[in-house]
């Protein structure tokens, strides 16, 4: 299973502009992340992708895009770390960027031989990006759930398989909260509620309309 540029942005943060900026190399560098699943046209990303993308957002919180390319080159070349980007708990301050261990964190920016102690923060657990608030990977929703080992992660309601978009979509289609499980007998209406909740959070991310695409809407 795979994630839509959308679904991806809806759940690491990142917007739609800055995944097609990060899978560009820069000037001299390589690009901050290049989708595993596919890179052209559909764009697909994997479930690693999206904690790399995680990681990356909260990187940009705290330093400048020139800085991430910075230490991931000096990851890849230099360290010569070539697992995937998520296999890598990468944190930042006001000055660089740091490859942290349980006990130590690698100075990646300013001095690439600088060990130093750091304290970390957890990627998986919710935080905010420009006044939005970005969930919890794991669990967007109470009732919503993200799982690699449950149709590939692509988020379904709590203890269930069925995906929060397809109930969002009868929600949608007028249907009533309290006759979800005439479809889904183990979805209640709370929390097809929470999936149509969710499911306009990703939808959020959907690029605005040019004026020319709103006057043909």
């Amino acid at each position: 299973m795979s994630y839509s540029p959308k679904l991806a942005a809806a759940l690491s943060g990142a917007t739609l502009r800055q995944l097609a900026h990060w899978r560009k190399a820069g000037v001299g560098r390589g690009a901050v992340l290049v989708p595993e699943i596919s890179a052209a046209r559909p764009v697909l990303y994997s479930f690693r992708d999206v904690m790399a993308l995680r990681t990356c957002v909260k990187l940009r919180n705290d330093t400048s895009l020139q800085k991430i390319r910075r230490a991931l080159d000096t990851l890849r070349d230099d360290l010569g770390e070539r697992d995937h980007l998520s296999a890598y708990r990468l944190v930042a301050d006001n000055s660089t960027i740091y490859l942290a261990a349980p006990d130590q964190a690698i100075d990646l920016v300013r001095s690439k031989a600088n060990v130093v102690i750091h304290e970390m923060v957890d990627v998986l657990r919710p935080f905010y990006r420009d006044g939005r608030h970005i969930p919890d990977l794991l669990r967007p929703r109470d009732h919503v759930t993200v799982d690699p080992a449950v149709r590939g992660g692509i988020p379904v309601i709590e203890g269930t398989r069925v995906p929060y978009d397809e109930v969002a979509a009868l929600l949608r289609d007028g249907v009533p909260a309290d006759r979800i499980t005439d479809y889904y007998p183990s979805v209640t209406a709370t929390a097809a509620l929470e999936a149509e909740d969710f499911a306009d959070y990703v939808d959020s991310y959907d690029s605005p309309r040019g004026p020319r695409e709103a006057a043909a809407g």
